[in-house]
């Protein structure tokens, strides 16, 4: 295992890279976060060992959106769209293992994989989506 940032892990286990979230208590999609998984797909993208890239997250939940501790400083870089076309952009498969809830952002991370497994009880959904008056 190889900690690429103190939120992201990585390992490689029967030819596929895992990038794990643990970032209590929803995987809320911090700096540490956003660098762990930029750094986590050059990693596979490089690691000849690898063919495929899996997000998996500890705990109770995938990615519950975004870090609200970042909302007065600014999220750094790098920011949401470039871990998006990231994932989007692999020439490796991409995998999002949902469990718990993938809100937001989480979701819009699910979305960028080529691939996406949930359990049967996993909640997706975009709140932050706004309606438009008249």
């Amino acid at each position: 295992m190889v900690a690429l940032t103190e939120m992201v892990d990585y390992t490689v286990d029967d030819g596929v890279a895992v990038l794990t979230l643990n970032n209590p208590p929803v995987n809320a999609l911090s700096h540490g976060v956003r660098l762990g998984l930029v750094k986590g797909v050059e990693k596979a993208l490089e690691d000849e060992s690898a063919g495929a890239i899996v997000i998996y997250c500890e705990g109770n939940t995938f990615i519950a959106g975004a870090d609200i501790t970042e909302f007065a400083s600014g999220p750094q870089d790098p920011q949401l769209d470039e871990v998006l076309l990231a994932l989007e952009n692999s020439r490796k498969p991409t995998v999002a293992e949902i469990h718990g809830t993938a809100l937001g952002g989480g979701l819009e991370t699910a979305m960028s994989c080529h691939y996406r497994v949930a359990v049967a009880s996993a909640k997706c959904g975009l709140p932050c989506a706004s309606i438009q008056r008249r």
